[in-house]
């Protein structure tokens, strides 16, 4: 309370005279492609709703799958969900009416649960690479380990976690005097194009930002790596070919998404802020922000039998799910 009061004394004259709305540029192309657009990105959006609730209510519906993994696969799906609705709907919205204005306000709840949703989408990787880690090294402690209890509370804590992290910057931002200009070079309110919009002094609040970026990937990353050193340490223990295939196989999911994910992240969020990488910011977020939770649900659900056995028992007289190649998870 002390530090908000301090705060509010600090800025409360000049936020009298900040602007109220704030302009997303988007992509600048003509109408005939906005309209293209449009229909491109509501199709993708419509299949990533469609394919994280399939792999929600599967999960909730077969009680074989009722394990700690795919507890987590049911928490990624709900943050991919909450991940796209975060930005996509007014991407589609600008789109169809052209109207590209946003209140500050907005702006700045848009940014804090994007940034939430990616820090988790970091957290419940790292806890996916830790469970297959305690999964293929210690096999037969596993169960006792990695409990439906502890899996909850590792990931409510992530949640938890991640929601408190983000409230700070988040205040501090909404103190903020905007006065330079209200366009954003951006399809959505994202935190660095975002600052570049205040006259005020940013510099705290970008380090806290830079530094909470850093921890979230890097300390995901790290758990990722430790995890998975372990993992092919062990495989390569495995006398036979097949044995070492069913191990790795059911780590390749895991795998995809992760390179997917960290390879476009990392060259928007853990580098020095500036002008000049708005623009290339700007196509790589599409990747991160559409791309990827569309792919998800597709890779975790036909690289996985035991979701694709699920998925064939519940919809099998409507759809059939390729099963040629099964792999024991």
């Amino acid at each position: 309370m002390l530090i908000l009061s301090h705060l509010q004394r600090r800025w409360g004259k000049k936020n009298q005279s900040r602007v109220t709305e704030v302009i997303l540029l988007g992509f600048p192309v003509v109408q005939q492609f906005q309209n293209l657009l449009f229909v491109l990105f509501f199709i993708i959006y419509t299949l990533i709703i469609t394919g994280n609730v399939i792999i929600i209510y599967v999960v909730k519906r077969d009680r074989r799958l009722h394990k700690p993994m795919y507890y987590l696969l049911v928490n990624f799906s709900f943050m991919d969900l909450c991940y796209a609705s975060s930005t996509i709907p007014k991407m589609l919205a600008n789109f169809l009416h052209g109207h590209r204005s946003i209140s500050v306000g907005g702006c700045i709840t848009q940014c804090y649960f994007f940034f939430v949703m990616g820090g988790m989408e970091n957290y419940l990787l790292a806890l996916m690479a830790y469970d297959r880690y305690l999964a293929i090294c210690h096999p037969l402690r596993y169960p006792a380990i990695m409990t439906t209890r502890l899996c909850c509370m590792l990931a409510a804590g992530c949640w938890l976690a991640m929601f408190l992290s983000s409230i700070f910057p988040v205040i501090y931002i909404s103190l903020l005097t905007f006065c330079d200009t209200n366009e954003i070079n951006h399809f959505f309110c994202d935190m660095s194009p975002l600052l570049m919009l205040s006259c005020t002094d940013t510099t705290f609040v970008k380090q806290y930002f830079f530094i909470l970026a850093w921890i979230v990937v890097f300390g995901s990353i790290l758990l990722i790596l430790i995890s998975y050193v372990n993992i092919i340490w062990t495989i390569t223990k495995i006398s036979s070919t097949s044995g070492r295939q069913k191990a790795f196989s059911t780590c390749t999911s895991h795998i995809t998404v992760v390179a997917i994910f960290y390879g476009t992240v990392i060259v928007v969020y853990v580098r020095p802020i500036n002008r000049a990488s708005l623009e290339m910011d700007k196509v790589v977020a599409v990747f991160y922000v559409v791309i990827t939770p569309l792919f998800n649900p597709f890779i975790y659900s036909l690289r996985n039998s035991e979701v694709r056995h699920a998925l064939n028992k519940i919809f099998g007289k409507y759809f059939t799910f390729d099963s040629k190649v099964y792999c024991t998870q």
